[in-house]
């Protein structure tokens, strides 16, 4: 579950259904695509987090993170928080593939994103016009996105990037020019559409004579988020000129508030991976893929910070009703997209029972005082509690902030005390 918004379940047997259907349908379209790899721009269309990895790649309609630019720009609207995301894998033959990504959400202005990924590979043998060994030489292909994306209403969204790519082989070097195009569509608020255009109007590159063009690629899919927000099923169907038709599917469940397990297939193969989130601003992602000459793997790590959240603190954190600190103050801070419509902070016991709530209409004030007793004025016995800011804005948007934990003491200090007798 995103820790800044929440979805209720719509039809949670049928979304798992949906996933089971998409895993046994994904195969038998993406072998056509082995047939025609190799082709201009074959390495950015078959890109992969660790995360999309354990989708299958079907991140169209999802794309909530900076990387998600790569599939469709609209995607920075449903960041919360400016974000920053880093990845890096390994292949085969001495190739790597790495990204890194920053994206700024949208609110009043639109949001904004800058994506760089990489292709980097070596030893390839260098020969002259009689087959004399020469050395070795390299291969690098970079592209870098500038993307923006806006809200237009609570339920439509737009997104743009202009797509620069570089080539450099050997001794020769090519630039191209492009952009993508992008738009999601929530239809409820667990499903949600997605649609991108991809490459158009290029990177076209031309080496040495020969200009070759990125071709069109045409995305669209849809995502839809079961079991009260903790699983996602996403589905996408691809269209590339020259490799045709390819279908990927994955699921995600959030098995712990910390721990994710995903499952797919991509290209005929299945993929898996997982997320643990090391801190509330900070998530690491794996992803592993099974390929003919091995498996391969992805590591890649995010970390959050201003933009749009909630966050709610105890001053003190232990206090004593029938002590001096007889209250504490529960700090509040939130920062929304659209004007605030709401909040509630709830106070709940080791036995997840909600004892005192707080609320009210619009932003939350600077702090309410807690004096340890439940809704009814009785006083709560010793222990510690746990709280966290919930705040919904007038479009809908609820952000939740990180939970909190209190302590009421009130017995006095333990142990003896010797007395000396002269």
């Amino acid at each position: 579950m995103h820790a800044l918004g929440k979805y209720k379940p719509l039809f949670p047997l049928a979304g798992l259904g949906l996933a089971a259907l998409l895993l046994l349908a994904a195969a038998p379209p993406a072998r056509s695509a082995e047939q025609t790899s190799g082709a201009p721009g074959d390495w950015l269309s078959r890109y992969q987090s660790a995360r999309t990895l354990g989708l299958g790649g079907a991140f169209v309609a999802t794309a909530d993170d900076p990387l998600g630019a790569a599939w469709n720009p609209a995607g920075l609207t449903l960041l919360y928080r400016n974000r920053f995301h880093g990845e890096t894998a390994r292949l085969f033959d001495e190739t790597s593939i790495n990204g890194v990504a920053f994206g700024v959400p949208s609110g009043r202005l639109p949001g904004f994103g800058l994506t760089v990924l990489s292709l980097g590979s070596g030893g390839f043998e260098r020969t002259d016009d009689m087959n004399n060994p020469l050395g070795e030489f390299g291969m690098r292909e970079t592209a870098f996105l500038l993307s923006t994306a806006m809200n237009l209403g609570r339920r439509l969204s737009l997104g743009a990037s202009l797509k620069v790519v570089t080539q450099d082989v050997e001794d020769y070097s090519a630039n191209g020019l492009g952009c993508d195009l992008g738009l999601l569509y929530d239809v409820t608020p667990t499903l949600r559409l997605g649609a991108s255009a991809l490459n158009l109007g290029g990177p076209a590159l031309t080496l040495r004579e020969t200009e070759e063009s990125y071709p069109v690629e045409l995305r669209g899919g849809a995502s839809l988020a079961v079991l009260d927000g903790r699983g996602l099923v996403s589905l996408e169907l691809d269209h590339r000129a020259g490799r045709g038709a390819s279908l990927h599917g994955g699921a995600e469940f959030w098995v712990l508030p910390a721990f994710a397990l995903r499952a797919g297939y991509d290209d005929s193969n299945p993929v898996g991976g997982f997320s643990y989130r090391l801190a509330h601003n900070m998530r690491f992602d794996y992803g592993v893929a099974s390929h003919d000459l091995g498996l391969t793997h992805r590591v890649g790590i995010g970390i959050s910070f201003g933009g749009y959240a909630a966050a709610s603190v105890a001053s003190p954190p232990v206090f004593s009703p029938t002590g001096r600190n007889s209250i504490t103050k529960i700090q509040l801070e939130a920062r929304t997209k659209a004007e605030a419509r709401d909040w509630s902070l709830a106070i709940v016991n080791k036995s997840g029972e909600v004892v005192r709530r707080f609320g009210g209409k619009g932003l939350p004030p600077a702090h309410v005082p807690w004096d340890g007793k439940d809704d009814h004025g009785l006083r709560l016995q010793d222990g510690v509690y746990r709280f966290r800011l919930v705040v919904t804005d007038s479009e809908g948007r609820t952000i939740v902030g990180p939970e909190r934990s209190v302590e009421i003491l009130t017995a006095g200090p333990q142990g003896s005390v010797p007395i000396v007798v002269d």
